[in-house]
């Protein structure tokens, strides 16, 4: 979700600062192998549901013991980006994952920043891609483009899947533009908590409509999908998503956003070494172009603020 940008505070301990930016580089970047776990005998729009609901319902309780109360414009907030962070974007993504590779999941997922920069003149929320912004988006388009190539693509409903996914990384791209329009005016861990729970019980009455229910029996769930399902649960909504908020509360944004250079990698590797997924070459040079277009991306949103800041001050003077 968008974060509300603010002066660091003081910088604190240098352990705690390298646990939190393992917890978002190396957890965000396996919950993909975690949702393919968890799907494997649990229904995916289930699974989401589930994950979202226990995860949303514990920060609501933390929320509302420490005195926040939702508002009227925070409910609408966070029935708008339920639908799409977690009902669309997560409801496809677990749904993709039983036909997808998880880091071919997670290498179409990497070019969120891409999308958003291209969304976000459109909605006239922010400025024209510049010349270092148009190559990431291009070199972004290239990586997606390989991955429907032969060598990754083949097998029964692959090509789908991906289609599925990139509509999930476009679902949550619109997301976190329509997060800076929507402006939620709750506490912090109400903005986080009410979307889980809106998209939750969209995800359970999306399931119920699949039939979800019908194929699912408590006595087929594997370890591994249980495993899987309480690590999305604890580990990748939870502990990641705090030390994500405990990391923007002291250092500056862009140096967190590094974890979206990380988590493809972190993903290919984890379902390479742990789920027999294969390593092509169009998805090693796809992983290389991704993460040079979010580095395009970024740059080029960098300039685009320093020259609006430049513009400000000229104009004030």
């Amino acid at each position: 979700m968008s974060e509300t940008l603010a002066l660091p505070s003081a910088r604190p301990a240098r352990i705690e600062a390298i646990f939190a930016f393992l917890a978002i580089y190396v957890i965000w970047g396996s919950t993909f192998l975690a949702i393919r776990f968890a799907v494997e005998s649990i229904p995916p729009l289930f699974t989401a549901a589930t994950r979202h609901l226990v995860a949303g319902s514990i920060l609501l309780a933390w929320a509302l013991w420490k005195g926040e109360r939702p508002t009227r414009q925070g409910w609408r907030a966070g029935l708008v980006l339920g639908f799409l962070f977690f009902f669309v974007s997560h409801g496809l993504l677990h749904w993709a994952e039983l036909k997808v590779p998880s880091g071919v999941a997670a290498l179409v997922i990497a070019i969120e920043p891409a999308i958003v920069a291209l969304l976000l003149p459109v909605l006239k929320l922010g400025s024209a891609p510049r010349g270092a912004t148009w190559a990431g988006l291009a070199l972004g388009a290239g990586s997606v483009a390989l991955l429907f190539r032969p060598d990754v693509s083949a097998g029964e409903g692959v090509s789908v899947g991906l289609v599925a996914v990139l509509v999930s990384a476009m679902a949550w791209s619109l997301g976190i533009v329509y997060a800076r329009k929507l402006q939620p005016a709750n506490g912090s861990t109400l903005n986080a908590a009410l979307p889980l729970v809106c998209g939750s019980l969209m995800l359970l009455v999306g399931g119920l409509l699949r039939g979800e229910h019908h194929a699912f029996q408590l006595s087929q769930v594997s370890a591994p999908s249980l495993l899987g399902l309480l690590f999305l649960i604890f580990f990748g909504s939870l502990t990641a998503f705090s030390a994500y908020a405990w990391l923007l509360k002291h250092y500056e944004p862009t140096l967190v956003a590094t974890h979206t250079y990380v988590n493809p990698i972190v993903a290919v590797l984890l379902g390479w070494a742990f789920a027999g997924e294969r390593l092509t070459g169009s998805i090693l040079l796809s992983m290389g172009l991704a993460i040079a277009a979010i580095w395009l991306v970024n740059r080029g949103g960098q300039r685009a603020r320093a020259a609006a800041a430049d513009e400000v001050i000229v104009e004030s003077r």
